[in-house]
């Protein structure tokens, strides 16, 4: 799998995957990450790729040009990509989603700026906009590595336990069950009696009820 980033700060997206699972994945070459500055398609020797908006109004919008641009020198590569504007207008990101995205091959992943991007680039080259919250950033750059590592770990060989993405949460549309490890009593707070007990059935048993009661908590809307 190959996933490609656009975006005008390429600073910000390269160097947290320099680290963890992330890094390990990269160095194994289980998939590959490709950063492209778009400033370096721009038209002007200023490499100029936002510009006042249309109409008036606050900031500033990146614009067309260099981002089609862009895009024309990934087609001479290869056309058969699927592309990804990251913005909190589009659709929450959700596990359902990462795990499809996972399946393709060729994975190009737009990050707006600023005020966000001339319109005509949504309608002509971004096929799905995704969110991951309703919240405003500064950018797609983060938004962009959060779907890097949610995908990356989708990936067989990128987890050293593939059960853990089994048991994960949003696996099976319910929370994480409580984790507990060394030492079983620590400043008055035990681990559960259960977990100590060896009883592979119960443990399950309770992990399960444990998953179902948090949702019904803190995530009702999960529960069908």
């Amino acid at each position: 799998m190959r996933i490609t980033i656009l975006t005008l700060f390429p600073e910000m997206v390269s160097e947290p995957l320099k680290h963890s699972i992330i890094a390990k994945a990269l160095e194994k070459k289980i998939f590959e990450i490709e950063i492209i500055n778009i400033r370096d398609f721009a038209m002007d020797k200023h490499r100029t790729a936002d510009d006042y908006p249309y109409g008036g109004g606050a900031g500033m919008v990146m614009k067309p040009e260099p981002i089609f641009a862009a895009f024309d020198f990934l087609k001479q590569r290869s056309r058969n990509f699927v592309t990804v504007f990251m913005t909190p207008q589009g659709k929450v990101l959700t596990q359902k989603k990462v795990e499809e995205l996972a399946k393709i091959d060729n994975l190009v992943l737009l990050c707006g700026h600023y005020e966000g991007v001339d319109e005509r680039v949504r309608q002509a080259l971004v096929d799905e906009e995704l969110s991951i919250g309703d919240y405003i950033l500064t950018g797609g750059e983060l938004p962009a590595l959060v779907l890097v590592d949610a995908v990356a770990r989708c990936l067989p060989g990128v987890l050293g336990n593939e059960d853990s993405l089994v048991t994960e949460s949003f696996s099976d549309e319910l929370l994480d069950y409580p984790q507990y490890t060394r030492p079983s009593e620590y400043r008055g707070m035990k681990v559960p009696e259960v977990l100590l007990s060896g009883h592979h059935q119960n443990i399950a048993e309770w992990r399960r009820e444990q998953a179902k009661l948090r949702t019904l908590a803190r995530r009702p809307d999960l529960i069908k």
